[in-house]
């Protein structure tokens, strides 16, 4: 029957002239083929000068510094602006900035030069202190689960630990209390889950992160300015001073940024020279200057995707996550590798990649995230393939940052109360010890000056409370992950006090004791 429906559809000598192929496999899509000219990057290149100082002029960001490779070679190396606001060194190619996530698949180079096999990213995570609230995901997550951040983990699981002081073992060891969403199922970016499989490949050698990383990347590939110690950074004479905005659009480095705790996923440091030489190391397929320094096959494996990350939207396009990497594929086939790096405390960064190109760009700043590096790789690569930029890549990028870091702000205004909003109790009612399985203690205090105080993290961190109406009161968060001012709620009937911006993932109340 099926045949005679087919033959009534195209006709007999339609089926005759098939007859010889119908049984043959399909042929795969013909491989993408290189399209970008040396003529098209050089171009490009001739362009950065330009597009980084406008996006630096528009944005106010303080120093950039800019490296390409193209074919092996170092076609572009440049600082731009400033090391510090207010202090006269500039920004050059060695200058040291922290790269934030950009650390990922710095990370992810570390671990594939250490593994002997690509199966070997498959290895159950071993790790003292660390589980997840399923035994049964402790038992199977792996170090490629953990990179690619399909764990289950909720996303930045621990990142607010790590903002109240705990160090990496408490970090680790409380993440067995985090909910848990499907296995392999679900992506959620997770710094300390990627920090924990990290840690399990340098003990699994006999070795910490930070000798790993130096011994198995940074020293065989040159990368000499290159560490994974805060200390390394915070001590070296060329370095970039992190920067944040001010209301009046000025930028000011007011914090400090030690991210030791989560050194594989954002505690990497670098230059614009030494990371050209990791660029070149992962457009050559893990040489550099004819020696190999990591086994390709474990470094491939990196490239693949792992996770849908970010789900088909209005064109089409699927984004997906590998180790380390995002990775897309763009309409003529080839894959695009990419990551930035975020610290609201004060940089920015990105890389980008075009393997079959063998053309890549990475961008550092030390100012906190408005899209400037992002804008400038994306400004770059399009360029380089239609010899203009088609969009304002600045324009897109900026208010994508700024959704970003209003994410987590709360629906409540609470620097305005209520009109008639209702007395709060005597502060009696509300001071004493609170105590959290996941966030550890909690004290309400009468302050000297009146009024009430809130301390949170093992060398307390105390923020004065102000009253909202009734029983809720507010603070202003601080740190990397500050979300602005956050509700404080008692509850007299079960002696629980609830911080709002603490509770995403319902971890956030505190019994009385």
């Amino acid at each position: 029957m099926r045949r005679l429906r087919a033959l009534t559809a195209v006709g007999a000598a339609a089926l005759l002239a098939a007859a010889g192929t119908a049984t043959a496999a399909p042929s795969p899509p013909p491989a993408p083929q290189p399209r970008i000219t040396d003529a098209q990057v050089d171009a490009a290149v001739r362009h950065l000068d330009v597009s980084v100082a406008d996006m630096m002029r528009r944005t106010g960001v303080p120093g950039v510094s800019v490296a390409v490779v193209h074919d092996d070679e170092v076609v572009y190396l440049k600082g731009f602006g400033l090391r510090r606001v207010g202090q006269a060194p500039a920004v050059g190619p060695d200058t040291v900035f922290q790269i934030a996530s950009l650390s990922k698949p710095v990370s992810s180079t570390v671990v594939a030069g250490a593994l002997k096999s690509p199966a070997e990213w498959d290895r159950r995570t071993e790790l003292p202190g660390f589980a997840l609230k399923d035994p049964w995901v402790t038992g199977h997550v792996t170090t490629a689960d953990l990179f690619s951040h399909r764990s289950g983990l909720p996303d930045h699981a621990g990142d607010l630990l790590e903002d109240l002081g705990y160090d990496r073992p408490y970090i680790l060891d409380h993440l067995r209390l985090a909910p848990l969403s499907p296995f392999r199922a679900s992506y959620a970016y997770t710094n300390f889950g990627f920090t924990a499989a990290a840690e399990a490949v340098a003990r699994a050698h006999g070795s910490s992160w930070q000798k790993l990383a130096a011994e198995t990347l940074f020293k065989p590939a040159g990368m000499t300015r290159t560490s994974t110690e805060f200390a390394a950074f915070a001590n070296a004479p060329d370095r970039a001073a992190t920067h944040v905005k001010n209301a009046d659009g000025t930028w000011s480095p007011r914090f400090v940024r030690d991210p030791d705790a989560q050194a594989p996923a954002g505690g990497v440091s670098s230059t614009a020279r030494d990371m050209a030489r990791w660029l070149r190391l992962q457009l050559a397929e893990g040489s550099l200057d004819g020696k190999r320094i990591v086994p390709a096959d474990t470094l491939a494996r990196t490239h693949l995707p792992e996770i849908v990350s970010q789900p088909a939207n209005a064109t089409g396009s699927t984004g997906f996550y590998g180790l380390g990497w995002n990775v897309s594929y763009d309409s003529a086939g080839r894959v695009r590798l990419s990551h930035s790096g975020a610290f609201e405390l004060g940089a920015n960064t990105n890389v980008t990649m075009l393997p079959l190109e063998e053309l890549g760009i990475v961008v550092l700043t030390n100012g906190a995230p408005v899209g400037l590096p992002d804008a400038v790789a994306l400004d770059f690569f399009d360029v380089a393939e239609h010899g203009k930029a088609t969009t304002d890549w600045l324009g897109l990028t900026g208010p994508l940052y700024a959704q970003l870091a209003d994410a987590g702000r709360s629906p409540t205004d609470y620097a305005h109360p209520p009109a008639g909003a209702k007395p709060a109790k005597a502060d009696s009612a509300y001071t004493g010890t609170y105590e959290n399985p996941y966030y550890g203690k909690l004290t309400v205090a009468a302050a000297a000056g009146g009024g009430l105080t809130l301390a949170l993290g093992p060398e307390p961190q105390v923020f004065p409370l102000a009253h909202y109406d009734g029983d809720t009161f507010s603070f202003e968060t601080a740190g990397e992950n500050a979300v602005g001012r956050t509700g404080v709620t008692f509850s007299a009937s079960d002696r629980t006090v609830r911080v709002e911006y603490l509770d995403a993932d319902h971890l956030g109340t505190f019994t009385r004791e």
